[in-house]
C-alpha cells in the first residue's frame, strides 16, 4: 500500500477522499486541517504522497508546499483546491507541485493523479500550465511579486525592524517556521539578508 496523507480543513471532504481511495494501492496513514497540522502529521507518518488542500486556516497549503520544499522535502505533493488565484498558482508551480486536482470531479480524477505522480510524472491539466505561463510572461507588480501572501507579510514585518521571534508570534508561527520561510524567500528575490528584504518591502507597491 501506498501512504497518503489527506489535509482538508473539511471533514466531508476528507471522508469523500477516503471513499474514493478505499479499493485502491492508496492507503490514507493521516488526516490534517491545517499546514502546522500537516508538517507535524509529514514527520511522524512519512506518506509518499500528500494531498494539500490549498485554503486552511492558519498556514495554507501553498505555504506548507514552500515550507517543505525550502527544508529539502522532494516527496510527492497534489494540491486539491476548489480555486487558485494567479499568486497562489505561480508559488505552486515555482514550489515544484507534482500534482493539481479540482475538488469539483476529483471523484474521477484522483486516483489516476495519484498513480501518475507515485510513477514520476506530473499530472497539472493543460489549462493550470498555460496559465501559469502567461502569468509568468506578464510584467512583474513590484519587488515581491514572487512571494505569496504569508511571504510578503513576513517582509513587510522584516522592514520594521521586527525579530524572527516577535514576527512568529505577530503571525501565530513559530521562530523556527520564520526561518525556513526567510530562508526560502532569500532564494526567490535571489538576496542574501535582512536588510535587501527590508529594502525591497519598502519599495513593493502593495498587495
Amino acid at each position: 500500500m501506498i501512504p497518503v496523507l489527506v489535509a482538508d480543513d473539511h471533514g466531508f471532504i476528507r471522508a469523500g477522499v477516503e471513499a474514493v481511495l478505499r479499493g485502491t494501492q492508496f492507503q490514507i496513514v493521516a488526516a490534517t486541517a491545517s499546514g502546522e497540522e500537516t508538517l507535524a502529521a509529514i514527520d511522524m507518518h512519512d506518506p509518499a504522497i500528500v494531498l494539500l488542500d490549498i485554503n486552511m486556516p492558519g498556514m495554507n497549503g501553498v505555504e506548507a508546499l514552500e515550507v517543505l520544499r525550502a527544508k529539502g522535502d522532494k516527496r510527492r505533493i497534489v494540491l486539491l483546491t476548489a480555486e487558485i488565484n494567479d499568486r497562489q498558482l505561480l508559488s505552486v508551480m515555482r514550489a515544484g507541485v507534482d500534482g493539481i486536482v479540482s475538488k469539483d470531479g476529483a471523484e474521477d480524477e484522483l486516483v489516476d493523479v495519484l498513480e501518475k505522480v507515485h510513477g514520476g510524472q506530473k499530472a497539472i491539466a493543460p489549462i493550470f500550465l498555460q496559465r501559469a505561463l502567461d502569468l509568468s510572461l506578464s510584467p512583474q507588480a513590484g519587488p515581491l511579486d514572487r512571494l505569496n501572501p504569508r511571504e510578503r507579510k513576513i517582509a513587510r514585518l522584516v522592514a520594521r525592524g521586527m525579530r524572527n521571534r516577535d514576527i512568529g508570534a505577530e503571525l501565530n508561527i513559530g521562530e523556527g517556521t520564520v526561518k525556513v520561510y526567510l530562508h526560502a524567500m532569500y532564494q526567490k528575490l535571489g538576496i542574501e539578508n535582512r536588510t535587501e528584504l527590508a529594502l525591497l518591502a519598502i519599495n513593493d507597491p502593495g498587495e
